[in-house]
């Protein structure tokens, strides 16, 4: 049986606790996020917005109520467009 040198065994270690530590920062950042509707550009907007757009940057017009983009939590209701300011909630498709 081969014994594995303890600086091998550690940089293992090592690399596992990193890479812990890496998703669990990804997750914290993703939580500090919130999706906000109407906010975004004709075409700029993040992924599988809502009816009439298929993923990212498929919004059909500036400010579309279902189209949203990803935010920093807290600061959607605080951003103004010309119609408004940005939603927490889903409005209506464009006609």
């Amino acid at each position: 049986m081969t014994k594995l040198p303890v600086t091998v065994l550690a940089a293992s270690v090592a690399t596992a606790l990193s890479l812990i530590g890496s998703v669990t920062t990804a997750s914290a950042q993703d939580a500090a996020k919130e999706k906000c509707y109407g906010i975004a550009l004709k075409g700029q907007n993040d992924c599988a917005a809502g009816p009439g757009t298929t993923c990212a940057g498929t919004a059909k017009i500036d400010y579309q109520k279902n189209a949203w983009k990803l935010v920093p939590a807290g600061t959607c209701m605080s951003m103004k467009t010309p119609d408004g300011t940005g939603s927490l909630t889903q409005g209506p498709a464009p006609v």
